[in-house]
């Protein structure tokens, strides 16, 4: 039996709660603080971010991942596209979620993460968190005590560029992008991943409002903002949308069923679909 079976679970940090929230609600992500395991199907962040063996591996996993739910095999660029956001989105909501449900954020390197895409699990190993004055953590030894709020959101912004930014750089040049939309793209996971687990924990209004004021569309290098905007339903009700900075592909594979903030896909649709509770297929 390999090593990775036998994983180091660490203390509970102050970030925890967070995460064992995330698992309650979305039971297809599980984030659990351990030691970075690897083989038997886990990937290290910073493996990924390096290329080479690891990065091919988990396309070649992804590429039959898309037959085997299309029926026919996806564009190289295509397969990059579905596995960064398979990566990024979980990795993004380890800095939001902690933030808006403790008002803290994480420190958390490339190394300090182990990805497991087939069973839905990634293990995170904090180094040290950043939190408010009046936060009772604040007296924590691993504790970085920050002004206000907004610094505490230039923190998220900062501490999710510094983990994802690797990681963009190496699928960058099989995605065929460059960074405006590589950044593009982390401003979508960022933004859809607050966005769908507030709307699990029966707080959507308040996770829009956060993820506008943490991506207003100013913050370099994050390319775009969250931009949610509301639209009329059939009743006069409000319906909420925002539109995607970048395109996650999945027209090329079934371009009737496109994500209903795809750039694509007009108000008319969206009010359709969005009325008929339709999923919004963002997360």
């Amino acid at each position: 039996m390999s090593r990775s079976a036998f994983p180091a679970v660490l203390p509970a940090s102050p970030c925890a709660p967070a995460y064992e929230r995330a698992a309650a609600v979305l039971p297809s992500l599980r984030i659990t603080e351990e030691t970075p395991r690897h083989g038997e199907g886990w990937l290290r962040g910073d493996a990924l971010a390096a290329g080479g063996e690891a990065l091919e591996r988990f396309l070649a996993w992804e590429g039959e991942q898309a037959v085997r739910s299309h029926g026919r095999p996806a564009r190289p660029d295509v397969v990059a596209s579905f596995a960064l956001h398979r990566y990024a989105w979980p990795a993004g909501v380890l800095f939001t979620l902690p933030y808006f449900l403790l008002r803290r954020v994480p420190r958390i390197g490339l190394a300090d993460v182990s990805f497991h895409p087939e069973a839905g699990r990634m293990t995170v190993r904090s180094v040290s968190f950043s939190c408010l004055p009046d936060d009772p953590a604040a007296g924590h030894p691993r504790a970085r005590v920050v002004a206000d709020e907004e610094e505490l959101r230039a923190v998220v912004r900062r501490e999710a560029a510094d983990h994802l930014g690797p990681v963009l750089a190496a699928f960058g040049p099989v995605m065929r992008r460059r960074a405006r939309a590589l950044w593009g793209m982390a401003t979508d996971e960022l933004t859809e991943g607050l966005w769908y687990l507030g709307s699990l924990l029966g707080e959507e209004e308040r996770a829009r409002t956060e993820a506008n004021l943490l991506l207003p569309g100013s913050t370099a290098p994050y390319a775009g903002g969250a931009a949610f905007r509301d639209l009329a339903g059939p009743s006069g009700e409000r319906l909420t949308t925002r539109d995607r900075v970048s395109c996650c592909m999945y027209y090329t594979l079934r371009p009737q069923d496109t994500c209903v903030t795809c750039p694509r896909v007009c108000d008319e649709e969206r009010v359709a679909r969005l009325s008929g509770g339709a999923p919004r297929r963002d997360s």
